[in-house]
């Protein structure tokens, strides 16, 4: 495939879009945003296998942990891609800084709440069964993907007071 720009002009405005194959950001992997983000998305697999492979459906709580750890976690990997990818240069109309707080908030709120509620809900199985053992460990993992997106958080809005106040 050929690399060279190409323009696309509509009756209001002309703007050119490079489809480049190189532009990517390995460097990315290696910023504390970027292992902050693999962690999330490491332990996050791990809090929603650990549930999916008991029987959760018995404890209707373990629903929400469920939904709560398998979006964030489609949208954490959804988000990593996106930066490696830096194809948010292409769309540089969106305040991606806001959107990366607002992300990160959000999911730190709502880990922290399902982290509670898994932590409640474990007494729903009898001690050192399969379940039991289980929703244990996920609370952990819970608990701990929710200090990752907390740090997340914490940088993004590093990241939006240093770009809204400017030089």
């Amino acid at each position: 495939m050929e690399d060279r720009p190409r323009t696309i002009s509509t009756t209001s405005s002309t703007y050119t879009v490079s489809f480049s194959s190189r532009s990517y950001d390995r460097a990315f992997l290696k910023t504390l945003p970027g292992l902050l983000m693999i962690a999330e998305i490491v332990l996050g697999l791990l809090v929603w296998i650990l549930i999916a492979s008991t029987e959760y459906f018995s404890v209707s709580a373990f629903g929400w942990v469920m939904f709560v750890a398998v979006f964030y976690w489609v949208l954490t990997v959804f988000f990593l891609i996106f930066y490696i990818t830096m194809a948010y240069t292409k769309i540089p109309q969106v305040s991606w800084t806001t959107v990366g707080l607002c992300f990160n908030a959000s999911a730190a709120l709502l880990y922290l709440l399902a982290s509670i509620v898994d932590a409640v809900s474990i007494n729903q199985a009898g001690e050192g069964t399969h379940n039991y053992n289980c929703w244990v460990a996920s609370t952990i993992f819970a608990f701990m993907v929710t200090l990752c997106y907390s740090g997340n958080t914490y940088l993004s809005f590093q990241t939006w007071r240093a770009r809204d106040q400017g030089p």
